[in-house]
């Protein structure tokens, strides 16, 4: 594969991540440094290792696999996106509990932003294509993406305040139903 259409797929796949980088930042919790570089690490690091896992899987578990992913990536968008929408209407709740370049909610954010990387290497798997050059190049470039997007939203935060964080989190339940509804019409 490619260096370039490594990259063009690298962006396309981190869409999900940068959105919801956007939103984390217009929430202003990821507010230091090691917080904003631990969720682009993240999100970067996941997008690699669910190609790699979609790769190394191949076709031997796709269809299992495809059966509910997009129900797993809606939820997990769902549940985000809701409480941003929830604390953006309410000035005197957060977003998020806890702060979301930490443990379980880390995780969550990093599993849903990622699911359609594995489709991308079990695509790669199938059409016997090389999986290592590419998958590091999609890892680099949603991290890339990622700290741009939390650097973004910490901006458009501090400008437009809690709406920011109910138009992020209507952007995240909006990927989500594009993802569950993409896989269901297909």
């Amino acid at each position: 594969m490619e260096l370039l259409t490594s990259i063009i797929i690298g962006i396309g796949l981190a869409m999900d991540a940068f959105t919801v980088s956007l939103g984390i930042g217009t929430g202003g919790q990821a507010n230091n440094r090691r917080a904003k570089f631990r969720l682009a690490f993240h999100f970067g690091f996941f997008q690699m290792a669910m190609t790699v896992v979609g790769w190394l899987a191949g076709s031997t578990v796709a269809d299992f696999i495809q059966a509910f992913d997009h129900w797993i990536a809606m939820a997990l968008l769902a549940y985000v996106g809701g409480n941003m929408i929830r604390s953006g209407l309410n000035p005197d709740m957060e977003s998020y509990i806890s702060d979301p370049s930490k443990g379980k909610l880390l995780i969550i954010l990093s599993v849903a932003t990622s699911i359609d990387a594995m489709a991308v290497g079990l695509s790669m798997a199938m059409l016997d294509a090389p999986c290592l050059l590419p998958s590091l190049v999609i890892g680099v470039v949603t991290w890339g993406l990622s700290s741009f997007g939390l650097l973004a939203g910490d901006k458009l935060g501090q400008k437009f305040g809690k709406r920011m964080e109910i138009l992020g989190g209507l952007i995240l339940l909006g990927i989500g139903l594009r993802v569950l509804v993409t896989h269901l019409m297909a």
